[in-house]
């Protein structure tokens, strides 16, 4: 018998007559274990099988929309249909023991460079580079080229009904496209796309119903809505929280089945001003007003951290570089055994762990090490 922690109770999207077993989700996180072309590889298959099973919910590492949505090698599509197979098999392989599983897609825009397009120039909103080492120029995008891409969201979902998911997530966080849109840093565009905050939100928006009138030709099939936001932007001029605060407000007018909020710690308080006491997490809480459920993220690790997120009102809880290190966490709670969850990698579990020398990389690059946690190795034994 387990303890009655909240995270464990199922969570039903009412009007989809679908239930949710828990309220443990894994978060996207890249993998960089795709073949070159963007297909499904028998290592990935692996990794989701190995880490699924448990939790009630589990979004897939980024699938790009269309070839130059591409933002990194070994980068998952769901640009062609001729990928379907491939991802019929990924969404197998996470719905093991009734956990759901969700597809998250994008375009990369401008977080992309012309060696990973195989020679094209990246595209955004507007010609603007990003601020960081080495960034390429965009190109922007004409209207015709926007109207485009919002038809490749809308297939890339067809896709995801037809591969078996039980969802998509519209990626609209971590200064991708349809975030570039919406930010005054790479949007500076004067047409219908850009200039004003509500012109900023008009390419995102769009993207949500033409998401949405897909999902309308399947109704036998129930299917989920999701949307990844992140609140805040270093860049001057940047998305600040007041500019979110508003979108949340359109957002709540749109047929969403729930908003992820990406950030690096749950309870961060605001990366613009120092003088913001509140967890920005809680002000989008606020402003949500229970219109649809979040999912936060960042930084936890243990049941009771998990619990704290969930008694403090948020309605899912992501587990992120913890569930690399313990694919049985879940389970290990509902055993009443967390003392054996673990908290670090050793190298010698990299392989029970499907954890690829790509995947390892990504989590150096990002972390300092595996997972952001010490790991047993032979030099420091």
């Amino acid at each position: 018998m387990y303890m009655a922690y909240e995270f464990l109770e199922p969570y039903e999207f009412a009007h989809k007559a679908i239930t949710v077993k828990n309220r443990i989700v894994i978060p996207p996180m890249t993998e960089q274990m795709a073949f070159e072309d963007g297909s499904v590889t028998s290592d990935e298959l692996a990794y989701y099988a190995k880490h699924s099973g448990g939790v009630g919910m589990f979004i897939t590492a980024v699938a790009n929309v269309n070839p130059l949505g591409k933002g990194f090698e070994g980068e998952l599509s769901i640009a062609d249909d001729r990928f379907i197979p491939g991802l019929r098999r990924l969404a197998q392989a996470i719905k093991s023991n009734g956990t759901k599983a969700i597809i998250q897609i994008f375009s990369a825009g401008r977080m992309s460079n012309s060696a990973v397009l195989r020679g094209q120039q990246p595209v955004s909103a507007s010609a603007v580079a990003a601020e960081r080492p080495d960034a390429e120029v965009p190109r922007a995008l004409s209207e015709a080229e926007i109207e485009q891409t919002i038809q490749d969201f809308g297939q890339a979902v067809r896709r995801a009904i037809e591969a078996g998911f039980d969802g998509v997530e519209l990626h609209g966080a971590n200064t991708y496209l349809l975030q570039q849109f919406f930010s005054p840093h790479s949007n500076r565009r004067t047409d219908a796309w850009g200039g004003t905050l509500e012109k900023r939100m008009t390419f995102p928006l769009a993207v949500i119903d033409e998401a949405q009138r897909i999902i309308e030709q399947y109704p036998k099939k129930p299917f989920i809505l999701g949307y990844r936001i992140s609140p805040e932007e270093l860049e001057q001029p940047g998305i600040t929280i007041e500019d979110t605060l508003a979108f949340i407000d359109v957002l709540k007018t749109k047929p969403l089945d729930y908003l992820h909020v990406s950030t690096g710690d749950v309870w961060q308080t605001s990366m613009r001003d120092s003088n913001e006491t509140r967890a920005t997490t809680k002000r989008i809480q606020q402003q949500v007003d229970g219109v649809f459920p979040l999912i936060v993220v960042g930084g936890i690790a243990t049941p009771a951290e998990a619990e704290k997120v969930k008694t403090s009102g948020f309605d899912f809880v992501a587990l992120g570089h913890e569930s690399i290190r313990e694919p049985q966490w879940v389970e290990k709670v509902q055993q009443n055994d967390e003392k054996s969850i673990r908290y670090a990698i050793s190298y010698a579990e990299l392989a029970e762990l499907g954890i690829q020398p790509p995947f390892l990389q990504m989590l150096y690059a990002v972390s300092g090490g595996p997972a952001g946690v010490p790991m047993t190795t032979p030099q420091n034994k």
